[in-house]
């Protein structure tokens, strides 16, 4: 992480906590943002992803207190907070950030774990709305909390990855598949993590020193469980259903071909994107390895499009945006749409001696939809879930 950064977000928690609760947290706890390289929609189909973690990250201040509420306060929306019983039922709020809260703790009671009074502040500067899972950073970052505060038993950081998507998809309503919470829990520094969404097994793809990673927001914000993510799920699971497979991990393209008579048009054109994603993406980590630019930026331009063509997930100014890049990257290096869709941002894989020179193209030729100019992050692949501090 960048260490000025984290320290101004360690102080921030930190400050409220104390301000809150009169007294020193016992722990902080720090969970990273994702950047997706390649890979998209692919891991709630059983099949191939490969993210990386950033040097964005949210952060959990965690102490006990003498009760049997959790107490929860969100530093980043005007001192926002929450309380209920631990041992309760879930029950939803209207503010979403509680219900990640909420969602956890239950998440936790489900698997038999039992959670004792808690004080929470939370703070984190994943940029929202942009796909770089800022929910799942929270995610995790408070399942390992918990996990450290009542020192539960018998979760690694696969499980803590699990407790997260298991919160997001029965109490916050999002049908996300386990990528973003795993490279969340999992990643290490300097590499991506090509993660097998069926098995679980994810190995870590080193990133040459001399690239970067850039991501640039489009403007355009997004939301997955208001958007159209969950319907594309239910699409791939009825196509899946179509060819009779388990999922669309296991369908070759030589079966999608001879298959679809019988499949109308959109679901085909999902499967297709599934498929062809999952293909692209195994290649995409070989590519990686042998540092060739040529292919994968290649690999990355061909994802971009099926997302657009097949799959429907991008918007006018994500095209245009990829468009823009594409333009002064050539095959120096990759550009596409990052995240669930509907918005959001582009990730770029850029020569570091290049980097400044790109963000100057983007803001000399890129405009967001409100005339800005888009934010431009450039990111360092960083390690997953940690304790910063421990009393």
């Amino acid at each position: 992480m960048t260490t000025e950064r984290r320290a101004l977000l360690r102080d921030r928690v930190t400050q409220a906590y104390v301000d809150s609760y009169g007294e020193e947290p016992a722990m902080l706890v720090a969970a990273p943002g994702r950047v997706n390289l390649i890979g998209e929609h692919t891991d709630y189909n059983d099949g191939f992803v490969l993210p990386c973690a950033i040097d964005y990250e949210t952060v959990v201040a965690i102490g006990p207190n003498m009760g049997s509420n959790v107490r929860a306060l969100a530093c980043d929306l005007g001192g926002d907070h929450d309380s209920f019983e631990a041992a309760r039922p879930f029950a939803k709020q209207t503010a979403e950030w509680k219900n990640h809260v909420r969602g956890i703790a239950a998440s936790l009671t489900d698997r038999g774990l039992a959670l004792a009074g808690s004080n929470i502040a939370i703070a984190g500067n994943v940029p929202q709305g942009a796909g770089l899972s800022s929910s799942a950073s929270l995610g995790v970052a408070l399942a390992k909390a918990f996990e450290e505060m009542h020192q539960l038993r018998g979760l690694d950081k696969t499980g803590l990855a699990l407790i997260a998507q298991h919160s997001e998809n029965h109490y916050v309503g999002c049908a996300c598949g386990i990528m973003d919470q795993l490279v969340s829990a999992c990643a290490k520094t300097g590499s991506a993590l090509q993660i097998d969404c069926r098995s679980l097994e994810a190995s870590a793809i080193p990133i040459p020193e001399h690239l970067s990673i850039a991501v640039v927001h489009s403007g355009v914000q997004r939301g997955l469980v208001d958007s159209a993510y969950n319907e594309r799920r239910i699409q791939c699971e009825q196509a899946a259903a179509h060819y009779s497979v388990l999922a669309l991990r296991d369908l070759t393209t030589a079966q999608l071909e001879e298959g679809r008579s019988d499949l109308d048009k959109v679901s085909f054109r999902r499967a297709r994107h599934v498929v062809s994603e999952n293909n692209r993406t195994l290649a995409a980590a070989e590519a990686l390895k042998a540092d060739d630019l040529v292919t994968l930026s290649a690999l990355m331009a061909e994802s971009h499009a099926s997302m657009r063509d097949d799959f429907e997930i991008t918007v006018p100014a994500i095209d245009r945006l990829v468009e823009v890049g594409a333009e002064f990257l050539g095959t120096t290096g990759g550009i596409r749409m990052t995240g669930g869709g509907f918005g959001g941002c582009v990730v770029a894989i850029v020569p570091k001696s290049k980097a400044a020179a790109f963000e100057g193209w983007i803001n000399e030729h890129y405009q967001t939809p409100d005339n800005g100019t888009a934010p431009f992050f450039l990111c360092k692949p960083s390690a997953g879930v940690s304790v910063l501090q421990s009393k």
